[in-house]
């Protein structure tokens, strides 16, 4: 670990046994602290650990007008000795740098960062769930602070980094709808940032599929919405006649760092694997040539999710039963393993913090 100066304030009420763990809403009950920091005159200083509180603000904070606000998620396990176990956090702080810099916000050194998570994961390490699918949320974000409501790059900015106890995101697989006409990103915009309002501009068109019936959506390209980019907040991939099939990452889909895992385990595993642009006709012939083996979304909250089957033009197109599909099963466990310490094929992508 690194020698950032870090004030540590711990709390005086834990909420720890409020909690019950084997029935948490996701994203809704919080860790007992949290890592801050402030960018003042062009350097990061103010690193402290302090109570999971609310924060004051602004009502002018540019963040709040003009959308200066990206994060990133991963999460924290344990391992067989109790050690807590980081998958790929330095991976996730350049991503977020790379956001930073996509919307013109300062970015900081991810040494700082994973000194700040790991002290804080050490002080709430009881957090962890020790349920089967359960793991320690990290949501680190960064937002503009500057009191001014002219159209301008903040020259002050907060970082938070703050965690939640959560199980699964899905408690099954999902039907998603194709989206044909609304968009998630275009080239030249912020589809490969995690900028707050990619999400924000999500919600319409994830609320309208919710309402056909669907789980979720599977985004199309911008220009033709003939070619499928991500499926909600997951990358997408499929399995056609034995092959892992998935859109490259680029200006419009978001480098996976879950993505990234998955791919380079299948390609471990002696799977074959494309990258490359997949169209929506592609599938839906695969689906009707009895080729399309699978389908499954990739990411941080959901690691590996089924999708049962999907929607286009009112016609609904069914997948197999998850418990034939044997490629990503075995992906999920190798990845699951890996996660917690117990596969050493890829110790480079662990963190442990002892």
């Amino acid at each position: 670990m690194g020698n950032t100066k870090i004030q540590i304030n711990k709390t005086n009420a834990s909420r720890l046994s409020e909690v019950d763990f084997a029935n948490i809403n996701f994203g809704k009950v919080f860790s007992d602290h949290m890592f801050m920091a402030d960018f003042e005159n062009g350097e990061w200083k103010n690193f402290e650990i302090l109570p999971f509180q609310n924060l004051e603000f602004n009502p002018a904070f540019n963040s709040l007008h003009y959308g200066q606000s990206v994060f990133e998620g991963m999460k924290a396990h344990l391992d067989a000795d109790g050690n807590v176990v980081l998958f790929r956090p330095l991976d996730n702080f350049a991503r977020l740098n790379r956001s930073c810099e996509r919307l013109c916000m300062a970015t900081i050194d991810p040494q700082i960062m994973l000194d700040g998570l790991s002290e804080l994961v050490k002080i709430d390490k009881e957090w962890i769930p020790k349920t089967e699918d359960g793991a320690l949320y990290i949501r680190p974000f960064i937002f503009a602070t500057d009191e001014f409501i002219g159209v301008a790059p903040s020259e002050t900015y907060k970082m938070v980094i703050f965690t939640c106890p959560v199980n699964k995101y899905y408690d099954a697989a999902v039907k998603v709808k194709v989206e044909d006409h609304y968009s998630r990103a275009a080239k030249g915009g912020v589809g490969f940032a995690k900028a707050a309002g990619n999400y924000a501009a999500s919600l319409l068109p994830a609320k309208k599929a919710a309402e056909e019936g669907y789980d979720q959506l599977i985004w199309t390209d911008a220009t033709e919405h003939k070619y499928i980019e991500e499926s909600g907040t997951m990358n997408l991939m499929t399995i056609i006649d034995g092959k892992i099939v998935t859109p490259p990452a680029g200006e419009t889909i978001l480098g996976g760092i879950t993505r990234d895992a998955v791919l380079t385990i299948a390609n471990d595993l002696g799977y074959k694997v494309e990258e490359r642009p997949l169209s929506v006709d592609e599938v839906i012939e695969a689906q009707k040539a009895g080729k399309l083996e699978d389908m499954f979304g990739t990411g941080t909250a959901v690691t590996i999710t089924h999708i049962s089957g999907f929607g286009r033009n009112g016609i609904d197109y069914e997948l197999p039963p998850v418990s034939e599909r044997k490629i990503s099963t075995h992906l999920k466990n190798e990845l699951e393993a890996i996660k917690r310490n117990q596969n050493h094929s890829h110790k480079e992508w662990l963190v442990i913090v002892k």
